[in-house]
């Protein structure tokens, strides 16, 4: 039971969740109402497992700096082995793929994109600072354009401007998550903007992409492509954000990840207000 508890604790739901929660808002804006339940299941799962064996592949190739920055991880606390994670990890993908496959061919290859590039990431990529981070954050838009595409509308507007607004936090995150992972990163010489520039800057430039979202937010209701009432919840976003931020930027060094971790989640929690004020037909 520890083990499959600990192999748990390796996909992080929550990350893989609000993987799939921008799926199902991909779909909303692209459609204007919600998919068939068939294929909003489908689609959710599909990002939600690819999602998942990501991350879990990520433990298993971060085990040496996990030893410095994180040693509660399932991985170096001896919890779960380094093979069964690699396995799961495999599992995961594998099941993930298949779905997709089985929405459309064209999710087919997208999964794959999504796949390759965590693959990449993880193994050579994870170490080289900006380039990884915008990697992630790649990864991070595509499952909008995910959304779009398993109804036929991969490039609608709102599609693509969500896509931005989510990569932009996924960036400012990473980039802020660096400055807290110094000690540790140091040892694997990683090239963050962190050791390269100082935490001080790097926190300065996640500041200025968060910003850049709060932007981008307001143009759908500038540009009349939305109802002024989901104000509401891209103001609990927008808000979330601007707190988070200044709390990084003035707040604790110690609870860095845990303003990060704020940010993260008044996001996800503004897109499901979203999602819920759809699915109550207004």
């Amino acid at each position: 039971m520890n083990k499959v508890k600990g192999l748990i604790r390796l996909i992080r739901f929550e990350l893989p969740f609000s993987a799939g929660v921008c799926v199902v808002m991909g779909q909303i804006l692209a459609k204007g109402e919600f998919a068939s339940v068939g294929l909003t299941i489908a689609a959710f799962l599909s990002v939600f497992l690819l999602s998942a064996s990501i991350l879990v592949l990520n433990d298993y190739f971060d085990v040496e700096t996990d030893k410095i920055n994180a040693p509660d991880r399932p991985i170096p606390s001896g919890l779960v082995s380094p093979l069964a994670a690699l396995l799961f990890s495999i599992i995961l993908m594998t099941a993930g793929l298949v779905l997709s496959f089985l929405i459309s061919f064209p999710l087919l290859l997208i999964s794959l994109i999504l796949a390759v590039i965590g693959f990449l990431y993880n193994r050579y990529f994870k170490k080289s600072g900006l380039p990884g981070n915008l990697m992630v954050s790649l990864s991070v838009g595509m499952t909008f354009i995910f959304g779009g595409a398993s109804i036929g509308f991969p490039f609608h507007r709102l599609v693509i401007l969500f896509a931005l607004i989510a990569a932009f936090v996924d960036l400012g995150e990473e980039i802020a998550a660096d400055s807290a992972d110094v000690e540790g990163d140091k040892l694997i010489h990683s090239n963050s903007i962190a050791i390269r520039l100082g935490e001080s800057t790097a926190l300065k430039i996640s500041a200025a992409l968060f910003c850049i979202v709060i932007l981008l937010s307001i143009i759908p209701f500038i540009s009349g492509w939305i109802s002024p009432l989901y104000m509401f919840p891209i103001g609990v976003l927008d808000s979330a954000i601007a707190y988070g931020t200044i709390m990084l930027l003035k707040g604790s060094p110690g609870k860095r990840r845990n303003y990060i971790r704020m940010i993260y989640l008044g996001a996800t929690a503004g897109l499901i207000l979203f999602i819920i004020i759809r699915a109550a037909g207004v």
